[in-house]
C-alpha cells in the first residue's frame, strides 16, 4: 500500500501554440486533418471498456462541408443506457478505493498524452467535427483540456488537505468520499474541453460516469475516450453512449442510484432535468448533485471614456470567434453616441476583413455553425431584423447552407434596447448594438442588469476608474465572470473560474476547486484515544 504525503507538481497553464507558417505544429495539424478526411471513422460506444456496435449507424459530416462523410457512429438503445449504468455501478467500489494519487496519475498521464501525441489528432477532430479554426481548437481541445486535467489533480489534493482541528486526546479528520451511485455527464458540442472535463472532474474524485455527448460532438468525443483509455482509466469508470437524449434522461433520472448530473447545454433542458429530478426525489438513495452551466446573453457596456480600439476588438473577437457559439460570446452591446461612429468605423473594417470558409484553409477566421437547425434559427433572427423598421444591419446579414452552414458575422443596430436580439440567446455570429445618449449611462447600467434572465459573462469598457468601480458593484449579480477592458470570453483554468448565476446555471466554477467539491460527500471521523468509562459528569456531585 502507498504511504506518504504526496505532493502533485504544481502546473502552469499549457502554452498556446502559434501555428505560424512553417511551424512544426502547423505541419502536424495539417497532416492530421488530411489523415482524418482520408478515412471514414467507425465510432462504437464504449461500455465497460468494450466497443459496442449496433445496426443503426449515423453519418457524421463537417458543418462546413456537408457532402463529406467523416464516418459513422453507432446509435444506442435503452438497453445500452442500462448497460452503461450497470457498468458504472460495478466499477465504483474498486475505483473509489484506489489511492487518490493513482487516480491523479491517470489523468495527469492523459494531460501529457494530449500535450504530445494526441494534440494534433484532438485538434483535427474538433476542427472537422465542430468547424473550429486552428486557434479556437488549440485553446479549447488542447490547452484548456490539458489545464483541466492538470489543475484538477492539484484541486483534489487541496480538498483532501482541508482537515478540521482536534482537541487533546481526540483526532478529528474528514474523508472526502465519492457520491453514492453514478454520475450522468451530458456534454455540449461547442467545447471539446468541457466534454472531457464534465466526465473527468467527478471521475477524479472517485465517481463513475455515464457519458452522453452531444450528437454534433461525437467525432471528437471518440478521441477523448481513446485518450482516457490509453491513460489507464479502468473499464466501467467512464462509459460513452450515443443514445437519444430524452430516453437516456428518463432512464437515468428514474434510477435509485442516480447520484448527480454534470451538464452543459440549454437552459430549457436543464430546467426540465431539475424538474424531473425534483419529481423523482423520493426514488433516490441520496439527494443528487445538480451541477449545470447553461445559456447566456452576454453584454459589453461601453462608457464614453472607453478606448475605441479596445472596444472594437473586444466586440469583434468576443462576438464572432467560433461563430459566436460560446455561451460567453458578446451578444449585446451598449455604446454611447459620442464614440459610436468611431467604433462603427473600426468594427466594420475588422469584421469586413474576416475570411469565411472551411477549416483546412487556416486563413479563414470564420467557419460554419454547427448544424442545420442552428443555421435556420440564426438565419430567422437575421431575416427578421432585416424586415423590421427600427433595426439596421450594420454589416453582414448573408447566409448560405448549400455547401455548409455558413452565416456571415452580422451586426444589428437596434433603436429599442429591448428588441428581441438584445434579449434572446441566439448562439451564433450575431451582435446587437444599442446606441445610447451619454447622459443616460446610469439608466443603461440598470438596463444591462434587467434585460436578460441570464448572468454568465459581461464586460465594462472604460478608462474612468470611478465608472469601473461603480459598474463592478452595480452589476455584481449580472455576470458570474466579469471583465474590465476585455472581451467577455476566454476564461482560463485556475485564472478565471467559469460559471454564472440566474438562468445561466449553478455557478459551480469549472476550472477551480469549487467544482470538484460538488463531487464528494464528506464524512467526519472522530477518534477518541482515552474514552470515558463512567457516565457520570462532575456536575452531579453535591459536595
Amino acid at each position: 500500500m502507498s504511504k506518504g504525503n504526496f505532493i502533485i507538481p504544481y502546473p502552469e497553464n499549457e502554452p498556446v501554440l502559434s501555428y505560424a507558417p512553417g511551424s512544426p505544429e502547423k505541419q502536424a495539424l495539417k497532416a492530421a486533418l488530411k489523415a482524418a478526411k482520408a478515412q471514414k471513422a467507425d465510432l462504437p460506444m464504449i461500455i465497460n471498456g468494450k466497443e459496442v456496435r449496433t445496426d443503426e449507424k449515423v453519418a457524421i459530416h463537417p458543418p462546413h462541408e456537408t457532402e463529406h462523410v467523416l464516418g459513422h457512429y453507432h446509435k444506442g438503445s435503452a438497453d445500452h443506457v442500462h448497460q452503461a449504468i450497470n457498468a458504472a455501478l460495478a466499477a465504483k467500489p474498486k475505483w473509489e478505493a484506489m489511492p487518490w494519487e493513482q487516480r491523479a496519475s491517470i489523468f495527469l498521464k492523459a494531460a501529457e498524452l494530449l500535450a504530445g501525441p494526441y494534440r494534433a489528432k484532438m485538434n483535427a477532430a474538433t476542427m472537422l467535427g465542430q468547424s473550429k479554426n486552428a486557434f479556437q481548437a488549440e485553446i479549447d481541445a488542447a490547452c484548456e483540456f490539458i489545464d483541466f486535467l492538470r489543475f484538477n489533480a492539484v484541486f483534489m489534493q487541496r480538498i483532501y488537505e482541508d482537515q478540521p482541528d482536534s482537541n487533546p486526546g481526540i483526532w478529528n479528520r474528514v474523508e472526502y468520499r465519492g457520491l453514492e451511485g453514478f454520475i450522468f455527464a451530458v456534454t455540449p458540442f461547442n467545447f471539446t474541453s468541457i466534454a472531457g472535463n464534465l466526465c473527468a472532474a467527478p471521475a477524479l474524485m472517485g465517481n463513475t460516469i455515464v457519458w452522453k455527448p452531444s450528437e454534433t460532438q461525437i467525432y471528437s468525443a471518440a478521441v477523448i475516450m481513446e485518450l482516457f483509455q490509453e491513460a489507464g482509466v479502468p473499464d466501467g469508470v467512464i462509459n460513452l453512449i450515443y443514445t437519444d437524449g430524452p430516453m437516456t434522461g428518463e432512464i437515468a433520472f428514474n434510477h435509485p442510484d442516480f447520484a448527480g448530473i454534470h451538464f452543459t447545454g440549454s437552459t430549457r433542458t436543464f430546467q426540465y432535468m431539475w424538474q424531473t429530478i425534483g419529481a423523482n426525489i423520493a426514488k433516490y438513495k441520496s439527494y443528487p448533485r445538480i451541477v449545470g452551466e447553461t445559456g447566456g446573453k452576454d453584454f459589453v457596456l461601453a462608457h464614453h471614456s472607453a478606448d475605441v480600439d479596445v472596444l472594437a476588438v473586444a466586440l469583434s473577437r468576443g462576438a464572432f470567434e467560433f461563430q459566436g457559439q460560446k455561451c460567453s460570446a458578446a451578444s449585446r452591446a451598449y455604446i454611447p453616441a459620442s464614440i459610436w461612429e468611431a467604433v462603427k468605423e473600426r468594427l466594420v473594417a475588422q469584421v469586413g476583413s474576416f475570411k469565411m470558409g472551411a477549416v483546412e484553409d487556416f486563413s479563414n477566421f470564420i467557419n460554419a455553425v454547427i448544424d442545420e437547425r442552428s443555421f435556420d434559427k440564426i438565419a430567422a433572427y437575421i431575416d427578421q431584423a432585416k424586415a423590421d423598421e427600427d433595426t439596421e444591419i450594420v454589416i453582414g446579414g448573408g447566409h448560405d447552407k448549400s455547401k455548409g452552414y455558413f452565416i456571415e458575422p452580422t451586426i444589428i443596430l437596434a433603436k429599442d434596447p429591448k428588441y428581441r436580439t438584445m434579449c434572446e440567446e441566439i448562439f451564433g455570429p450575431v451582435l446587437t448594438i444599442h446606441v445610447y445618449d451619454d447622459a443616460d449611462f446610469e439608466a443603461v447600467i440598470d438596463l444591462v442588469d434587467t434585460t436578460s434572465p441570464y448572468a454568465l459573462t459581461g464586460s465594462i469598457i472604460a478608462q474612468d476608474r470611478q465608472v469601473i468601480a461603480d459598474v463592478t458593484i452595480k452589476l455584481r449579480h449580472a455576470a458570474g465572470n466579469f471583465y474590465i477592458n476585455d472581451k467577455p470570453t476566454g476564461a482560463v483554468v485556475n485564472q478565471q473560474p467559469f460559471g454564472g448565476g440566474r438562468a445561466s446555471g449553478t455557478n459551480d466554477k469549472a476550472g477551480s476547486y469549487l467544482n470538484l467539491v460538488r463531487w464528494v460527500s464528506p464524512r467526519s471521523i472522530k477518534e477518541t484515544f482515552a474514552p470515558p468509562k463512567d457516565y457520570r459528569y462532575p456536575f452531579l456531585g453535591e459536595a
